[in-house]
């Protein structure tokens, strides 16, 4: 028994022999699949290798075919939209062209930049040894062009740009005899930046074709702005707008800071602000790192634009610091302009004021002049990050996240400095009482202040007070208030009601509310101030001595530069009303035809709101118009304000 088990065990059935078969044959099959795995993948990473090689040598053709392809597809869209219409593909064209010009220009610099300057060498070395003479010749020319300009703007529209002009002057001089050392004033820069900011205004204002680009700018911020209804309707409900302030304008900085976060990643908005900056740089003269934070003090703020530069912060001379925190107050960043907006405050106006770099660069510069060597170069200011966002969507999600302490900021400071105006007006109410005026208020007070400021920009004399109440919103509190109460003041006057009520006057004229428009765009106040040392000192605090120095005297320089924005203003504005109303008066009532139309009833308003009544027989038509015209309006629209049988027949 034992003996035929044991033989058993030696000698395995068939059973058992076909399994060791069949698992030496698995065995076989795997090796033979890991031997041809091993010979696909080595040739696989030899075509991969290739390959790698193959773009990494050709990476540059690759990436000029890609855009290549489209550029082509963009400019086949351009053409057409073209060809289909012109007139509506105008901005488009326009946009392009630019973008096409500077894209070329910044190749050929980087190129042949060298090749240039020597190509230039010969007209420099020209300059250079006849500059004496003709600088002289150039100035001369630039104020004989200015006086004999002036004789003939007065003679077509009136003596009231003489205003402004003589407020500019007065401004200057001011600034000068004010200046830390007004010995070293380095004139460059101050006229440059005053040139380039009136020949600024004189294409905006005064061109059909610049005012036609801003009128179209500013309507598509406008336009562009108003998307943020669709995400605050989502999340505040359907009534959002019955809480205007909360839910209607400040959405809109939370939607602005994260576009601008966006091109900001995408490095579009480095690129811009440094063509603006080398612009400033090559026309007024100010140095590099004072170039670059006023082009971004344009789109990002008094608060963000330093950190463009923060790495040079602590290398800045005196002058520069003083510079930097000047153009920040002196203007306003592109972020606040939806809520202006939409308070009825002038879009084209309000993006052209944005524009007040130069100007305050040479303020700036005239009231602490540079007595220092600057250190930072050219080619260190213009290096900017792109950013440390990964992707494009978390820099628009940083961007939103980012406006919440904007947004919290302007919220409680409207609603402490707004509690806070009541209760002075209140305690001036009732001190005043006890002199037997009890309308004394906090709006009187300044209305009194800064009224010869007011007059100097060219604001017309009885606009004068009201405009310094203004001011004086902007400068104890913040513009926010300011504007807000001249969206009211612009409404009155769309609504044509009566000009005074119980002897208080309730709006202005449009071009006293064009003036105020320029000389309040900025975030020069005091509540701003504390901010801007605060800003400055995080980046270099070892400086916190020279900032603090000339932190108040560039608060006060800040301020003057948005006066000179208001007389450069009233210089050149001439609103169509201003300008084509004797026109349409002669047209219009000498001719029978309808008299109820647009410009017509535009007329007479500006008419009527500018026209002095002392009593019967006594009436001082305004706009140099004649007393048949202003009898004409007055039937037409039987306003309540004026009588209209005191107008008499002839002078």
């Amino acid at each position: 028994m034992h003996e035929e088990e044991a033989l058993n065990d030696n000698h395995p059935g068939p059973d058992r022999f076909e399994l060791d078969q069949t698992r030496r044959d698995r065995k076989h099959r795997n090796a033979t699949y890991a031997k041809r795995r091993r010979i696909v993948l080595k040739y696989l990473e030899r075509k991969h290798g290739r390959f790698q090689d193959f773009s990494q040598k050709h990476k540059t053709s690759f990436r000029y075919i890609f855009w290549g392809i489209l550029l082509a597809g963009y400019l086949a869209v351009v053409i057409a939209a073209c060809a289909l219409n012109f007139h509506r593909a105008l901005p488009l064209f326009v946009i392009t062209v630019a973008a096409i010009f500077f894209v070329v220009w910044d190749h050929c610099m980087a190129k042949y930049e060298h090749r240039i300057k020597e190509l230039l060498s010969p007209g420099r070395r020209f300059l250079d040894s006849h500059w004496f003479w003709l600088k002289w010749v150039i100035w001369s020319s630039l104020i004989l062009g200015v006086v004999f300009w002036l004789i003939f703007d007065t003679a077509k529209l009136g003596q009231r740009q003489l205003v402004s002009f003589g407020g500019l002057l007065v401004y200057v001089i001011l600034l000068f005899l004010f200046s830390k050392h007004p010995t070293k004033v380095r004139w460059r820069p101050v006229l440059g930046g005053i040139g380039l900011q009136f020949l600024l205004g004189l294409i905006i204002l005064r061109t059909g074709p610049g005012l036609m680009a801003f009128q179209w700018l500013g309507k598509q911020v406008q336009t562009f702005l108003e998307h943020t209804d669709a995400g605050a309707s989502f999340v505040f409900g359907e009534n959002y707008t019955d809480h205007y302030l909360a839910f209607k304008y400040l959405p809109m900085l939370v939607f602005f800071t994260a576009v601008m976060y966006m091109l900001y990643y995408l490095g579009l908005m480095q690129w811009i602000i440094r063509k603006i900056g080398w612009l400033m740089l090559v026309t007024v003269g100010s140095s590099p790192i004072e170039s670059v934070v006023a082009a971004g003090n344009i789109f990002i703020g008094y608060t963000e634009a330093p950190l463009l530069v923060e790495g040079y912060i602590k290398d800045a001379t005196r002058s520069e610091l003083h510079a930097i925190m000047t153009t920040g107050f002196a203007t306003i960043a592109g972020n606040v302009l939806g809520p202006y907006i939409s308070f009825g405050i002038s879009p084209t106006h309000l993006t052209a004021s944005v524009m007040s770099a130069p100007v305050s660069l040479a303020v700036a510069k005239l009231f602490w002049p540079e007595t220092e060597t600057p250190k930072t170069t050219v080619k260190d200011a213009m290096k900017m990050e792109i950013g440390d966002s990964r992707n494009l969507l978390e820099a628009i999600s940083q961007g939103a996240s980012a406006s919440i302490s904007l947004v919290a900021h302007i919220a409680v400071n409207l609603i402490a400095f707004l509690a806070l105006l009541s209760f002075v007006n209140s305690a001036l109410s009732w001190f005043g009482n006890m002199l037997d005026y009890p309308q004394l208020s906090f709006e009187i007070i300044c209305s009194y202040i800064f009224m010869p400021f007011s007059f100097m920009m060219g604001v017309d004399w009885q606009d004068s007070f009201m405009v310094a109440k203004l001011i004086g919103y902007k400068t104890f509190f913040t513009e926010f208030v300011a504007y807000e109460r001249l969206s009211k003041l612009v409404d009155l006057r769309k609504e044509a009601g009566p000009k005074f009520v119980d002897g208080v006057q309730q709006y202005m004229s449009i071009r006293s509310e064009t003036i105020a428009t320029y000389a309040l765009c900025g975030f020069g106040s005091i509540s701003s101030l504390g901010l801007a040392i605060n800003t400055l000192t995080n980046i270099a605090d070892f400086r916190r001595d020279d900032i603090a120095a000339v932190a108040g005297r560039a608060l006060i320089a800040g301020t003057i530069s948005s006066f000179i924005m208001g007389c450069i203003a009233g210089i050149l504005s001439s609103t169509p009303v201003d300008i084509n109303c004797h026109h349409i008066f002669e047209n219009t009532f000498a001719s029978g035809l309808p008299q109820n139309t647009t410009d017509v009833v535009s007329c007479c308003q500006s008419l009527l709101s500018s026209t002095v009544a002392v009593g019967p027989g006594e009436v001082i038509p305004g706009g140099y118009h004649s007393l048949s015209s202003l009898k004409t309006c007055c039937e037409l629209l039987k306003p309540s304000t004026l009588n209209c049988t005191w107008i008499p027949d002839q002078l």
